[in-house]
């Protein structure tokens, strides 16, 4: 499934749940991420930032079972921010 994850935490947390979202999804914004993931792999990624988030953050999942039915529209520069090793 194809899943874009935003979230609002404290910023002492930032980095963590960055890095376990990094870890799963291609980071394409301050906030946002998105890619295509298991069902398997998103209970993981979920249950990892369950251990970090608190009561005052919040991390929202949209999750989109045909990746074909979403249009993404970039205005400016597309940001590529994620890592490509050869």
């Amino acid at each position: 499934m194809f899943v874009i994850v935003t979230y609002d935490v404290d910023v002492r947390r930032v980095n963590k749940v960055r890095k376990i979202l990094r870890k799963y999804l291609n980071w394409v914004q301050n906030s946002v991420f998105e890619g295509i993931i298991s069902v398997s792999n998103l209970a993981k990624c979920k249950a990892e930032l369950d251990k970090v988030v608190e009561d005052n953050d919040s991390v929202y999942f949209y999750e989109l079972k045909n990746p074909y039915m979403l249009r993404k529209r970039v205005i400016g520069i597309e940001k590529n921010l994620f890592d490509e090793f050869l």
